[in-house]
């Protein structure tokens, strides 16, 4: 058996955790020496060390035998392009398998976490965000869930930019099924990643054990849309507790969704308006020019000057807080229209936002 074949082996060990992994990593100095020390290791339970003395050899073949595959990886902590800031937290996964391109987890990321029952705004809020901040040079990372953790990859996957998505099952599976086109389109010009070996299907106590993976690789986290009782609020703190920035997006004070924004904001969360104040506070961490130029879902300003409906809309929107329907009635377009125009100028700062949905054109920068 090879080095690598030790590694999986006492990653499926049961009873073995990444903490206890590494433990016995420090000891014996390779998995290889773990399983031939096994008969003088007596702290670990009966059952794992009944497996030290007979590992799982089907099941690594199978993880073998999926690595044969393209574009497929395997990531140990003695690699040296395991990724830097992974490493570092208080509990790095051993082992990660991959399915792309293995060199973007070492690449500045942000991620981008919130709701899987999110409203329609804030799903657009998360494809725009990432569509802005991939162009800026952030790989997106997120988990491949429902909601505003798909509306991230799609946003950056529309502006032609990489994503990584973390996932709660072995690479052999897409959960949920529904997202297995957007699992394909990922591991093309991205990255699909796991620390649980081939075959493992998505049980719940694996998501929060992925959801330190997500923080792990970033410089920070934006919660976009979060109950109080979230998964969300989990990959937030387990990245303060890295010592990531926490950004979030604050709500309406009616809408149960903003509840979990509030609360991040109110324990030291930064409060984000627009996607520069992301760049703004990550700059000194990465190299990104400090006014990016946006993608062509985000209009330059001088486009914009000459786009007639982003006029028609700037001249019927004053300094005093009106609502969407008002607009629609001032402007004669859609309020689906609407919306994304007033996204758009909102992340460049043109306009601000109240709660209950009302705009008004920022003093700062009044004319396109």
């Amino acid at each position: 058996m090879n080095e690598r074949s030790y590694w999986l082996a006492l990653h499926r060990a049961p009873g073995i955790g990444s903490a206890i992994f590494c433990q016995l990593l420090e000891q014996y100095g390779s998995p290889a020496e773990v399983f031939a020390a096994s008969a003088r290791i007596t702290h670990l339970s009966d059952e794992t060390q009944r497996y030290l003395r007979q590992p799982d050899w089907k099941g690594i073949e199978q993880d073998l035998a999926w690595l044969k595959q393209p574009n497929c990886h395997l990531l140990t902590l003695a690699d040296k392009c395991y990724p830097v800031l992974l490493k570092e937290i208080p509990d790095p996964p051993p082992v990660l398998f991959i399915h792309g391109d293995l060199s973007l987890l070492s690449s500045p990321q942000l991620a981008i976490v919130g709701s899987r029952n999110p409203s329609p705004a804030g799903s657009e809020m998360a494809a725009q965000f990432a569509h802005y901040l991939g162009g800026a040079g952030l790989v997106i990372d997120s988990g491949l869930a429902l909601g505003i953790d798909a509306a991230a990859h799609q946003g950056a996957l529309a502006a032609k930019t990489p994503t990584i998505a973390v996932v709660g099952t072995g690479l052999d599976r897409v959960y949920p099924a529904r997202h297995r086109a957007l699992a394909y389109a990922i591991s093309e010009g991205g990255a699909l990643v796991s620390e649980f070996p081939i075959g493992t299907p998505p049980l719940p106590q694996n998501f929060p054990r992925r959801n330190r993976i997500i923080s792990g690789l970033s410089l920070g986290v934006l919660v976009i849309e979060a109950a109080l009782q979230s998964g969300s609020l989990i990959t937030a703190r387990l990245g303060a507790d890295q010592g990531r920035e926490i950004f979030a997006i604050p709500g309406s004070i009616h809408n149960p969704l903003a509840r979990g924004c509030h609360r991040l904001i109110r324990e030291g969360a930064k409060l984000v308006e627009s996607a520069q104040d992301i760049l703004e506070e990550l700059g000194s961490l990465i190299n990104v020019v400090a006014r990016p130029q946006p993608r062509e879902v985000f209009k330059e300003t001088s486009s914009l000057s000459q786009d007639p409906e982003y006029q028609l809309l700037l001249d019927n929107l004053g300094y005093d807080p009106v609502s969407v329907d008002v607009l629609v009635e001032r402007c004669g377009l859609t309020a689906e229209r609407l919306s994304s125009m007033l996204l758009i100028l909102e992340l460049q700062g043109l306009i601000t936002t109240l709660p209950g949905g009302r705009y008004f054109r920022c003093s700062k920068e009044g004319q396109l």
